[in-house]
């Protein structure tokens, strides 16, 4: 009997990239939106967008950027939508280097250097360093120089236990809070670097709800869920109990961005500025 020679080998076919009104949908998902509610706060007939989100109709790059700002789409994801839609990004992020960004980066290192005698970093989205003022490294003795290799990650130099979480005295409050941070951020952005990093924050913060002061026990609530994290407050504000040298300081924490950034790469910064919660804070830092 004569057997059939082999099959040709047959292509697989790549996974078709999402058009552009999948794009939308999925961001319109992501943030609890009906077709009415984002319609309306766009200015376009609900009609229209559910032509959008089919297929049954282009939008123009007016209207994905217009639907984008009412979904909070962060910058570098808007260029995705314009480029599913077929047209040029707009958002393109330049290096940190760059000569237009130069104004900018200027101004916020001034920021940085005005802080002082305050510690005062500049972070990128995903709290790596991008730059920080000289008191940063006071709080930074003794860390592991392995986590003080560029990229800085201030998350994970926070809550590793050979970077600051022996001395932070609330490692439990402190830990919950930026767990709360990273997850909230993830889950604005779907940036898979955050879900990652979250993640990781999850170990640091179940070893540190068995670790401390005095050996405390493992808590029985989520450490993440919101600021405090479940747990005592003392004072209008958290703050960072962190012992430098000897002295115990006392610090909240204040964050801004640039509201009307147009480039990818500044939308990610942010100055996270550190402030006396005490007066022996204020004191110990005046020397």
């Amino acid at each position: 009997m004569q057997t059939a020679g082999p099959r040709p080998a047959q292509r697989a076919t790549a996974p078709s990239a999402p058009s552009v009104g999948q794009l939308l949908r999925t961001w319109r998902e992501r943030r609890r939106l009906s077709q009415l509610e984002l319609s309306s706060r766009a200015q376009v007939s609900t009609r229209h967008l559910s032509c959008v989100e089919t297929g049954r109709a282009q939008p123009s790059p007016e209207l994905i950027e217009r639907l984008a700002v009412h979904l909070e789409v962060p910058l570098r994801s808007r260029d995705d939508l314009l480029l599913a839609g077929g047209y040029a990004p707009r958002h393109r992020p330049r290096g940190l280097g760059d000569a237009e960004l130069a104004p900018v980066m200027d101004g916020l290192r001034r920021l940085l250097d005005a802080h002082q005698p305050y510690p005062a970093l500049l972070l990128d989205g995903h709290w790596d360093v991008v730059d920080t003022n000289p008191v940063v490294d006071l709080m930074l003795a003794g860390c592991d120089p392995e986590l003080l290799e560029p990229p800085v990650n201030v998350v994970r130099l926070s809550l590793h236990p050979k970077g600051l979480a022996p001395r932070i005295r609330n490692l439990e409050q402190w830990a919950g809070h930026l767990q709360h941070q990273v997850r909230s951020r993830a889950e604005h952005t779907h940036d898979p670097v955050l879900h990652d990093l979250a993640e990781e924050v999850a170990g640091y913060v179940q070893r540190a709800g068995g670790a401390g002061p005095g050996g405390g026990a493992t808590l029985g609530t989520d450490l993440g869920t919101g600021l405090g994290a479940g747990l005592p407050l003392v004072g209008p504000v958290l703050a960072l109990e962190l012992l430098v040298g000897g002295d115990l300081l006392r610090f909240f924490s204040v964050s801004a961005r640039l509201e009307t950034a147009t480039d990818a790469t500044l939308d990610d910064l942010h100055l996270e500025t550190f402030l006396p919660a005490d007066v022996r804070t204020q004191q110990v830092l005046a020397r």
